[in-house]
């Protein structure tokens, strides 16, 4: 190591107290975290790339310092679901700085791994009270039943209003209207259940017929609209 003249020239002066790093939450614990295996956690991290054509949701979970589980959901541009094909790939194993310094094909999931890395290293992530943190396989809970990312998709114009394409509980059939053609309600159906059920052996058309349901007032309609069509 290099020292220049004019600090080589300075009088030693003896450092005081030294608390070190102050204590962030960590699963459960407060700890000084020194070093990369001193960080644990579970929590997400929103990206999106230069021209904002899209964006990723990254969900991590990290156990002293390593990736141990990786959720990878993008949204708006069709390279990324690719894109994010290798990242789920690449993320496991690493520590939180080699994913942090690694080419995560996309730019979207490149910048959520940073904001991500943020909340981790400060002591922000969703596990930070949770004893112990989260088991691995806390990702897949994200996604809920038929391990399907929550999207959300709805369309609107000016001259002819909103239309609801999909929604948290799956694909959006009809939209239902009221006499002054305000929405009331919608139709949709569970494509993951669906799958699930197919899978299963289930007849396509009884999985599809069970896996139908609505919301709010549909059944008080007095027109019905395919949203992708009308």
């Amino acid at each position: 190591m290099q020292y220049s003249r004019e600090v080589e020239e300075m009088v030693c002066v003896k450092k005081g107290p030294n608390h070190g790093p102050a204590p962030i939450p960590e699963e459960g614990k407060w700890v000084q975290s020194r070093e990369i295996k001193d960080i644990s956690g579970f929590t997400h991290g929103v990206g999106w790339c230069a021209p904002q054509q899209g964006a990723c949701k990254l969900s991590l979970n990290v156990k002293e310092g390593i990736i141990q589980e990786a959720l990878v959901e993008t949204l708006g541009c069709s390279g990324m679901t690719h894109s994010a094909a290798m990242a789920a790939e690449i993320l496991p194993g690493k520590t939180i700085l080699e994913a942090l310094n690694t080419d995560l094909v996309c730019d979207a999931i490149n910048t959520a791994m940073r904001e991500l890395f943020l909340q981790i290293v400060y002591g922000r992530t969703q596990s930070a009270f949770s004893e112990d943190g989260l088991s691995i396989g806390a990702g897949l809970e994200d996604l809920g039943k038929g391990l399907r990312s929550q999207i959300g998709t709805m369309y609107g114009t000016l001259k002819k209003g909103v239309r609801y394409l999909e929604m948290a509980e799956g694909y959006v059939l009809k939209i239902g209207l009221d006499k002054d053609h305000e929405v009331i309600g919608y139709q949709f159906v569970h494509l993951g259940k669906m799958m699930e059920a197919i899978k299963k052996g289930v007849d396509p058309k009884e999985a599809y017929e069970k896996n139908v349901g609505t919301y709010g007032r549909f059944a008080e309609a007095v027109e019905y609209i395919d949203p992708r069509h009308q």
